[in-house]
């Protein structure tokens, strides 16, 4: 006898739709503040006769004047005599030419190298030069007749030094020598003075005291050699090349140490690297940025906002300074920027730094401030010189000498970054701090790099307090400060130039609906409390530490259809959100819920009937523009599976008999399709079973239990069904035998 008894189940639907905003906040539907204020802002613009402090303050630089110009590429190494001539020894024509006091230059001598890499001058006023490679070292009276004094067979000569006796010093590579060259009479007498079991000897100086101290290559060794050859290390830097040494008065040595990035002996003096930086080697912006300064830009947290100088990790060019105690303190590093030349500056405790960032000068104190000096015309500083409380500086890029001293320019100007708002905008008004004869101007265009297609710099603005921005309205904006000197009151100086402006508000996209599987539910997880005075104050929350959105939780929910979709403002407007439905054979949406804030909303989708239906999302910046001017953006979802139903279980036949039964059942489902089913007995444990077909695949399955070895007896035999959409259909019957 079988008694059959149907009971069908069915879990609670429930439709979760969630918002996922990956663009950053921002001051869209607020006018944006660009200001520019930081050293390291500054330094991303032009400076042209203008300085810049630590601090970030423009001054009036010093007046540089170009005294001769080689027509050269290079000026490789430099010399002066006791007349005030200077001598510039130049590549890749192997050319040295010599510069009167007065101004004058002219071609001395023309060697068979390439270049002319090392320049000393002699006790008698000829002139010592080194040349490369296959070098040679000729001397060279004042009249331009040269001749060979030195041939040591090695490939370099890098540095030259004349020593208190009279003597030459020849530093040479790739065999890493130091030579002592003596006048005999009429015939030169040349020593090994020392090797060093470097591949180069990079550079060479004397210091007051009479000592001879040599930089070495790739050990990064600065060496004190005694008259005898004996070699003592007083420093052994991180970095690969010693390129070169500049003793100071007060018994300390500079020492400018490169990495092996930038090492001039790797290069062979064939090429000059001149990378382009900041100046203090401090490292920009992805849409998943969520914290940002008043100038839009993003903030950095406290471990990577600032480097110190002594950090020498990645560092391209160091400045390092020796004392006469034997301490060595690191005055200036920077990770981007290659420096070429150092030198005593006029102050005593600063040094001179040459580089190839835009052929700029730093002035930095031991301490290490660090100052842009000035900015020249060509693209590396390569040498310093200083006679009479002038500073005569060599450049490459074009070949050129420059002289500066104390006096200041007359007029300096600066050209800042150009700023790109991303959308056309309308420009407010620009400000400064500042004193004295000070102006501003901007111009505007549409292409990123300023060309004839922008607009010509506006009027002056000189009313520090602020200005109208006269610039037609465009993606990019620049502005140009003039300082002028000579007039009444305080000298001239200004920073933290500050231009607000709106750009063009865009609607906001939906990129993209993403359907979770079926059965896996989200909820609110633990969110971070702001400050509820954050916003009242008006200030944007961001600017007390990252706002980070917490995710929902997933977790297990019979019948829950989730759906998740990503947004985003150009303007980084915040977005609110209305979501749609509609069946997929009607044309009408109808509202579920607006104003939406949250990053996930729930339904109950039982409240829909079995079907299809399809999505719609809806961002609008209402939030942050004003009433009449908010826009909005919408995307419709791939057609969804709503399936309330569970499936329907009846026996389809059964017999029982000598301790063992056989039961068929049938499973059908109206809307979806069978997933699995499983069967119990007696309250067991449920057993997989699979449909006489093989695979659960369809609407309609029948599935076939056979029991052995049943006791006598009554029992209970259980099958449920799941679909698709994790309904549940069961029945239980009871079998006696």
């Amino acid at each position: 006898m079988l008694t059959a008894k149907l009971k069908n189940s069915s879990a609670a639907l429930m439709l979760t739709l969630i918002v996922i905003v990956s663009a950053p906040p921002s001051y869209a539907g607020q006018p944006v503040i660009w200001q520019t204020g930081s050293r390291a802002d500054l330094l991303k613009g032009d400076a042209r006769g203008i300085s810049i402090s630590d601090t970030g303050v423009l001054t009036l630089a010093p007046n540089v004047a170009e005294v001769f110009n080689t027509q050269q590429a290079f000026v490789w190494s430099t010399a002066i005599d006791g007349q005030g001539n200077i001598y510039l020894g130049t590549g890749h024509d192997g050319k040295i030419f010599r510069v009167g006091a007065d101004g004058r230059g002219a071609l001395l001598y023309d060697a068979a190298e390439l270049d002319v890499t090392a320049l000393a001058v002699a006790r008698d006023g000829s002139l010592y030069a080194g040349s490369s490679p296959d070098g040679k070292v000729y001397r060279i009276t004042a009249d331009g007749h040269a001749e060979v004094f030195f041939d040591p067979g090695d490939k370099y000569i890098w540095s030259l030094a004349v020593l208190n006796d009279g003597s030459l010093a020849v530093g040479t590579g790739d065999s890493g020598k130091l030579y002592r060259v003596r006048t005999a009479g009429a015939k030169p007498e040349s020593s090994l003075l020392l090797s060093t079991n470097q591949t180069h000897v990079m550079s060479l100086a004397v210091t007051p005291q009479g000592d001879l101290i040599a930089g070495t290559d790739p050990g990064g060794l600065v060496l004190r050699i005694s008259p005898e050859g004996k070699a003592f290390a007083l420093f052994d830097a991180p970095l690969r090349e010693i390129h070169a040494l500049a003793p100071a008065a007060d018994g300390s040595i500079y020492a400018l140490a490169l990495s092996d990035s930038a090492a001039t002996s790797r290069q062979q003096s064939t090429t000059v690297a001149i990378p382009t930086g900041d100046g203090g080697g401090t490292p920009a912006t992805s849409v998943t940025i969520t914290a940002i300064d008043e100038s839009g830009n993003p903030i950095q947290s406290a471990a990577t906002a600032a480097r110190s100088r002594t950090d020498l990790t990645n560092a391209r060019s160091v400045v390092f300074r020796i004392l006469s105690d034997g301490a060595t303190d690191v005055v200036w590093s920077s990770t981007s920027v290659t420096a070429f030349a150092v030198a005593p500056a006029l102050e005593q405790g600063s040094v001179l730094i040459g580089t190839a960032d835009k052929g700029r000068i730093y002035s930095v104190t031991d301490d290490g401030r660090d100052t842009l000096l000035l900015q020249s015309t060509e693209g590396q500083i390569s040498s310093f010189l200083t006679r009479a409380g002038q500073i005569y500086v060599a450049s490459s890029n074009q070949g050129k000498l420059f002289r500066f001293g104390r006096e200041t320019v007359a007029e300096g100007s600066y050209e800042s970054a150009v700023r790109d708002a991303k959308l056309t905008a309308t420009w407010g008004r620009i400000w400064w701090r500042g004193a004295g004869n000070v102006e501003l101007q901007t111009r505007s265009g549409n292409g990123e790099r300023p060309d004839t297609t922008w607009s010509e710099w506006s009027s002056a603005y000189r009313n520090a307090d602020g200005t109208q921005v006269g610039s037609p309205r465009a993606r990019f904006i620049q502005w140009r400060a003039t300082l002028r000197g000579g007039g009444p009151g305080a000298a001239a100086w200004m920073e933290d130039a500050t231009l607000a402006y709106l750009p063009r508000n865009v609607a906001p996209e939906v990129l993209s609906i993403i359907s979770l599987p079926f059965g896996i539910g989200l909820q609110q997880g633990a969110q971070i409390q702001v400050d509820p005075n954050i916003e009242s104050s008006g200030l944007d929350p961001s600017l007390f530490g990252a706002v980070v959105q917490v995710p929902p939780r997933r977790i297990f929910q019979r019948g829950a259809r989730s759906f998740q979709w990503q947004a985003e403002d150009r303007n980084g407007d915040t977005l609110e959100y209305a979501i749609y439905y509609r069946a997929l054979n009607e044309t009408t949406f109808r509202l579920l819920k607006d104003k939406l804030r949250d990053n996930f909303y729930t339904i109950d989708g039982a409240t829909l009937a079995d079907g299809r239906y399809i999505i719609k999302i809806t961002a609008s910046d209402a939030p942050e523009n004003a009433a009449g001017e908010a826009l909005s953006g919408e995307r419709l979802s791939e057609p969804v599976d709503i399936d309330n139903t569970p499936p329907v279980v009846h026996v389809a036949a059964g017999q029982a008999g000598n301790g063992a039964a056989a039961i068929g059942f049938d499973v059908d489902d109206a809307t979806g399709k069978i997933k699995r089913a499983d069967f119990s007995v007696d309250g067991g444990p449920w057993i997989p079973l699979f449909p006489d077909d093989g695979i659960a695949d369809s609407g309609h399955e029948r599935y076939s239990v056979s029991l052995r070895a049943l006791a006598s007896g009554e029992h209970t035999v259980s099958l449920r069904a799941f679909d698709s959409s994790g309904n549940v259909g069961t029945l239980s019957m009871t079998v006696r035998r």
